[in-house]
């Protein structure tokens, strides 16, 4: 192994412990020093770190930041929350809102979006009825991931094997292949973090819920127009799609176009833009880096050539891009997957991009949404620790894979 791969191997240690001593080592902290190492070294030239970076993925984590500051600098995405929730009064009612709800919306505003905003969210829920926020934070990344199979807007991986793959009804073909697959692993969810945090279910005092105020009412029109922005965006997206229509709307472009009235017509514009999560930006800017560096080597492709399997059947397809999106992230992964599908069934398809996103569920890195909601948390004095993730998320992963395959093997096509 060369020092792509040790390098790699020590930022995942890293994020493991997140401690040196005395010393705290933050996520971001840990990618932006491996992608600096292989800078250093010479593993990638500073070109190829350049290229690496996808511009898209960066401008649309930018304008979503702006749109979620906005909307909780606001108080307006709590004063939502009330609308939402106030009528729910247990714990059980509560989290099956936040399952269902997230899964639901990252089908159609995308995995990343619903991290972003909903990161703020369910922490203040979690403090203000003193629920454990471990429960809320994994309830949140396990709905936004499993709910984004279902769509090929609900994450960016989807959207590529839909527009590369040659889908002629994306939509519907998602939604046959793998909505009731998606519904059945949100039960299980439910039911497996019901089981592991059963405590919190047990003689719990019904939930009162506190009307919030806006702390700014200029900014919260703002940040509702930016909303209404966004889904009109997305409906639009989803509209030329379904026409095959030649003109395109890029992810990047709707997230910019929505995060404008914040930006432009607030007196708070300087505020919001200072508190936007430049960390993670960092982080995904580091992670590009790294991971290319990583896949140069030829490493991962030398140890999936020595396996000798059939790299286009169904089992094969969801093992190989769930375990290798751990290393080189999904969206990556899925890039360079496609061309080694000739001529893909749709089971085929559905089965990397359900692989693919499920990734999500094993480990933290697995997901850019699980790391969006970490480093989120973090600036909430909240936190959500990797082998707690994974003492959960490698069961419920497998399961969830499990659940998939049986249904693309055996429910679509008896």
């Amino acid at each position: 192994m060369n020092l792509s791969i040790l390098t790699l191997i020590a930022v995942f240690i890293l994020i493991a412990v997140r401690k040196i001593g005395r010393f705290n080592i933050k996520i971001w902290q840990s990618m932006t020093g491996g992608a600096l190492i292989v800078l250093a070294s010479g593993e990638i030239s500073a070109l190829d770190a350049l290229k690496a970076i996808d511009i898209n993925v960066m401008l649309f984590l930018f304008g979503m930041f702006v749109i979620g500051q906005a909307l909780v600098a606001s108080g307006y995405l709590y004063a939502l929350a009330y609308h939402l929730f106030n009528r729910m009064t247990s714990v059980a009612q509560l989290m099956c809102g936040i399952l269902f709800g997230a899964a639901l919306s990252s089908a159609l505003l995308m995995n990343d979006t619903l991290a972003i905003i909903g990161t703020p969210l369910v922490l203040r829920l979690a403090r203000e009825h003193n629920i454990n926020t471990t429960l809320l934070l994994l309830t949140l990344a396990y709905a936004i991931t499993i709910g984004s199979v279902m769509s090929p807007i609900g994450n960016p991986q989807n959207f590529l094997i839909a527009s590369q793959g040659g889908l002629a009804e994306p939509f519907a073909v998602f939604l046959k292949a793998l909505a009731i697959p998606t519904l059945i692993n949100l039960v299980v969810t439910y039911l497996i973090l019901r089981l592991v945090y059963r405590q919190q279910f047990i003689a719990a005092m019904p939930l009162t819920h506190n009307p919030v105020e806006l702390l700014d009412k200029k900014l919260a029109k703002l940040a509702r127009l930016s909303l209404i922005l966004l889904v009109g965006l997305i409906a639009v997206k989803i509209t030329l799609t379904a026409l095959h229509s030649p003109l395109r709307l890029e992810l990047s472009h709707i997230a910019l176009i929505a995060a404008l009235p914040p930006i432009l017509f607030s007196s708070a514009r300087l505020r919001v833009l200072k508190s936007l999560d430049w960390s993670t930006l960092l982080f995904f800017a580091a992670m590009f880096v790294l991971m290319s560096s990583v896949w140069q080597t030829g490493f991962m492709q030398q140890q999936v050539a020595t396996w000798q399997i059939d790299l286009t059947s169904i089992p094969a397809i969801m093992l190989l891009s769930a375990s290798l999106s751990q290393l080189i992230s999904n969206v990556p992964l899925v890039a360079l997957y496609l061309p080694m599908l000739t001529n893909p069934s749709n089971e085929a398809l559905m089965a990397l991009a359900a692989g693919s996103t499920i990734a999500g569920n094993l480990l933290i890195l697995g997901a850019a949404s699980n790391v969006i909601i970490i480093q989120h948390a973090e600036k909430h004095q909240a936190t959500l620790g990797f082998f707690e993730f994974a003492r959960i998320g490698i069961p419920l992963g497998f399961i969830n894979l499990l659940i998939y395959w049986l249904w693309l093997f055996y429910g679509i096509n008896p």
